[in-house]
């Protein structure tokens, strides 16, 4: 096998790995629980109160219901995640049904269901929902592999050879650059590059620099030149934030698949709303209730009966199946027309493969925070694109993968770390407009070679109190805190270094008396730790009317704050320092203050590593070394 075919099919076997990993996960975590026990993981509802029910595109049936127990308790749902709905309802024989979350909201959720029909128990009380093991998500990335390698000629073989390093991408002459008031010079750099492209272009974008600002600007100059284009993330989250930013721009963008968020911004703009709003839509609903109530009918006859109810039965079966392909030809026009109509289009990586984007091709795909992305998902997309745009920060959250064979093998190795190695046309964002400078300058001189530079509008900026130090490391080596893991979930936390965070808080809460309060974050890699961290904020009268979030390192990646603190919480005598190992989830912890960054550990167990005895190394050199002492008097 050729080389570069090789590189695929091993991607494919660590695929293989990962899907066997995620599998044996779901059975310890979900499938093996009792259902008391998955309510309380946040991987069941129930019981639910069923609020709506009917029929969306492609002969799907829908619900939407709302738990009544457990209120706003946290949970494991996300929209485009695959679930089982069951009831529990003595009369009911085997009653499930499968779907795919469509959007959740609280309490609320809405479902698509896998059939034609509304199961006959749903509106009988005693339902609840399960999710379920993604086996979708996986098939689909490993057709798109099979897809890349069988590529012998054409468009996807030219672009697998390009993002393998063996054919050069190409870029046509820029005469005219253009130059948009609002965007800085790196910035217009990246979109002229972006235009000039013929096959590939990178836009590297570190935290703070803008990189979602110049994409929208990039995707508006292309529309001027494409029919439609179409524009991806790897989460709905990513891809409905983009949906609201390009929408902002006056471009016409149709949003397919789930949802994460269900304000009207979004839900105006999804393919869902604009075929109902569609005066045809009324008449396709109709035919389809149409259809339903006929094969309900059929199926009311039993095995048992004459040769009369018998040709009653295939008569009402032979018209639910017409009615239903007529309803069906009738709702692929109009999505047609819709989608011919849109400017953008935006969806999941893996939603790039929805049926109503079959027999669609654009000349443009953009692949945003691509860094967080799988390279297979990546490629789903790349299969209807002529040339594509990946932009992200390799050097920021990678994407999770279950298996730690396939991480070590090189799963974990995204398609844009692969890029900024082999390809030109990489334009880095070099002005941040987020952090100080004493804050940006570690990233900056590790990450990224001190390429970047903080605005004026932001490199000076300060807390107005006289304890203003940018940057603080507080150290609680010696003060015998050691970690501790919560026997049931295995993730850490540090109660006496949580306390020591709490009493500087103090401090900056005393220091800011008849001041604005900052914004205030307290975030830690893990999530024992949060948990702790959450419990004291809700319960300390002080803090009650403080501005503070509290969350995992992962949890507020793409967030920002005036003040930051980070509990790193090992403490131990060997020197473990666990998935503190991962630098890029620090460059994300680090790079989300605005003001002043507050970093709370022990220097005898990090100190031992060559990157945190760097950080140790600036905070005593430019920053604020203190000890933990100085808060236990």
């Amino acid at each position: 096998m050729a080389k570069g075919l090789e590189e695929f099919r091993e991607l494919k076997d660590w695929l293989l790995l990962e899907k066997e990993a995620d599998l044996e996960q779901y059975k310890e975590k979900i499938e093996r629980l009792p259902l008391e026990k998955r309510k309380e993981e946040g991987v069941a509802w129930y019981p639910l109160q069923l609020l709506k029910q009917g029929y969306t595109i492609g002969e799907r049936a829908f619900i939407t219901v709302e738990r009544t127990t457990q209120l706003n308790e946290k949970h494991q749902f996300r929209a485009g995640k695959t679930v089982r709905l069951f009831s529990n309802q003595p009369a009911v024989n085997r009653g499930e049904a499968n779907g795919v979350v469509y959007f959740v909201d609280k309490n609320r959720m809405k479902i698509i269901l896998n059939g034609k029909d509304l199961p006959e128990w749903i509106g009988l009380g005693m339902i609840g929902v399960d999710l379920l093991f993604d086996e979708r998500t996986y098939l689909v990335m490993e057709r798109t592999l099979d897809q890349v390698m069988e590529a012998g000629k054409g468009r996807l073989a030219e672009l697998r050879s390009i993002f393998l390093g063996k054919q050069e991408a190409l870029f046509a002459p820029n005469e005219h650059p253009i130059q948009l008031p609002q965007l800085n010079e790196s910035q217009n750099e990246a979109v002229n590059t972006i235009l000039q492209a013929r096959d590939v272009s990178i836009v590297h974008g570190p935290p703070g620099t803008g990189k979602t600002t110049t994409v929208v600007q990039a995707v508006k100059k292309l529309c001027a030149q494409e029919q439609t284009v179409l524009v991806t993330a790897p989460s709905n989250t990513a891809v409905d934030l983009l949906t609201e930013r390009l929408s902002q721009q006056g471009l016409n963008v149709v949003r397919i698949g789930n949802i994460s968020r269900v304000d009207e911004e979004i839900l105006s703009h999804t393919l869902d709303v604009r075929m109902a709003e569609h005066p045809e839509s009324k008449n396709i609903r109709k035919v389809k209730i149409e259809a339903a109530e006929a094969r309900k009918q059929a199926r009311k006859y039993r095995r048992r009966f004459g040769r009369e109810e018998y040709q009653e039965r295939r008569m009402l079966f032979q018209e639910a199946k017409e009615l239903m392909s007529w309803a069906n030809q009738l709702e692929d026009r109009l999505i047609d027309q819709i989608l011919d109509g849109a400017q953008v289009i935006t969806c999941t990586l893996i939603g790039a493969a929805d049926k109503v984007l079959d027999r669609r091709k654009f000349r443009t795909v953009v692949i945003d925070e691509a860094a967080q992305a799988l390279e297979p998902a990546t490629w789903v997309p790349i299969l209807k694109a002529s040339k594509v745009v990946l932009t992200g920060d390799p050097f920021q959250l990678p994407p999770t993968v279950k298996s730690r064979k396939a991480a070590k093998a090189g799963l974990a190795i995204t398609l844009i770390e692969k890029s900024l190695d082999r390809l030109s046309g990489v334009q880095l964002l070099r002005t941040q407009y987020r952090m100080n400078n004493e804050i940006m300058a570690f990233s900056n001189e590790w990450f990224y070679d001190g390429l970047l530079r903080a605005d004026d509008s932001v490199a000076n900026q300060r807390l107005a109190i006289a304890q203003n130090d940018p940057v603080v490391f507080v150290d609680t080596a010696g003060c015998g805190f050691e970690e501790k893991v919560h026997p049931a979930y295995r993730s850490r936390y540090n109660p006496e270094e949580a306390q020591i965070l709490f009493e500087h808080l103090y401090q900056l809460v005393d220091y800011h008396l008849g001041l604005e309060y900052p914004s205030i974050a307290l975030i830690s890699p893990y999530r024992e730790q949060v948990i702790y961290l959450e419990d004291k904020v809700q319960e300390d009268p002080r803090l009650q009317d403080m501005p503070i979030t509290v969350n995992t390192i992962d949890g507020f990646q793409g967030q920002e704050r005036d003040v930051v603190y980070i509990s790193l919480v090992r403490c131990n005598a060997k020197g473990e320092i666990g998935f503190l190992k991962d630098y890029r989830r620090m460059n994300v912890a680090m790079t989300r203050a605005r003001k002043q960054l507050i970093i709370l550990g022990d220097s005898a167990t990090i100190g031992q590593d060559p990157f945190y005895q760097k950080l140790l190394e600036y905070c005593e050199a430019s920053g604020s070394y203190r000890t933990a002492w100085e808060f236990m008097l």
